[in-house]
């Protein structure tokens, strides 16, 4: 692990990944370099089916729980964790507390053609200097293409950055980054966090803060764009019957080996 094992620090297992018990405070202080993954209840539905992607999220350094519904499941199985730190939330409170060092030049990569550049501009705008230095807007078949991914890994190393903010959607991001992170060695710290670029642009607009505070937002997104997430959701509650075999202690992973409940502390 990247970040020390704390005698405060502990991770809790749901289904077959681990969480991190981090506060976002606990989180920026420590991170220095590593992967970051936000885990979803649509990221565990493609972790019980998608093989590359349950490989990558166990390299992953730091898992955060991105879902209320995730951060309230642990509690509900009695492997309670102190906070929900999702993506969306963590790039805009890491790039301030970054905005005094230097030796923090990020690379965006993702989301639709032009997006990444305009997140650029308004995060730099911002924190009151540049610490954006690129941001690219790859082909929807980026992931696979061999000599697209090349020619992004030597932008990537060309411009110097140290951290890399991917947002390609899941699994795509996180199986990237697990595949390329060797050939990517300025980058310090990873970063798998979905549409937040585009929240970072204003090309989406986030649901209410209320509605994110009650486990809302998928409403919000379901409302606003409902042939991307309608159907997504709806698969997604198999979640609550795993769960409920999980709680039981009957839930087994498709993938070897198991992952196990690790704590530290008390």
């Amino acid at each position: 692990m990247t970040l020390p094992q704390a005698p405060s620090r502990r991770r809790s297992r749901l289904l077959n990944v681990c969480v991190d018990d981090l506060t976002t405070s606990e989180l920026l202080a420590q991170l220095d370099r590593g992967v970051v993954f936000t885990l979803n209840l649509d990221h565990l539905y493609q972790l019980q089916r998608n093989a590359a992607f349950h490989k990558a999220y166990l390299a992953a350094d730091v898992v955060t729980a991105d879902s209320k519904y995730v951060f309230w499941a642990l509690r509900w199985i009695g492997r309670p964790i102190r906070e929900r730190i999702c993506g969306s939330d963590f790039v805009p409170a890491f790039c301030h507390h970054h905005r005094d060092d230097p030796a923090t030049k990020i690379f965006l990569l993702g989301a639709a053609p032009g997006i990444a550049e305009t997140a650029q501009q308004r995060i730099n705008a911002r924190t009151g200097r540049e610490i954006v230095i690129a941001g690219h807007s790859p082909s929807m078949n980026f992931v696979d293409d061999r000599d697209e991914t090349a020619a992004v890994v030597a932008m990537i190393n060309a411009s110097g950055a140290t951290v890399l903010i991917v947002g390609l959607g899941s699994p795509k991001q996180e199986v990237w980054i697990d595949r390329q992170r060797a050939a990517l060695p300025g980058v310090r710290i990873f970063m798998g966090v979905g549409a937040t670029i585009d929240y970072e642009a204003n090309a989406t607009v986030r649901a209410p803060h209320w509605m994110r505070r009650s486990g809302l937002e998928w409403f919000h997104r379901v409302a606003t764009q409902p042939r991307r997430y309608l159907s997504r959701y709806v698969r997604d509650t198999e979640f609550f019957w795993l769960l409920l075999l999980d709680a039981f202690g009957r839930y087994r992973s498709p993938f070897a080996p198991e992952t196990p409940v690790t704590t530290s502390g008390p």
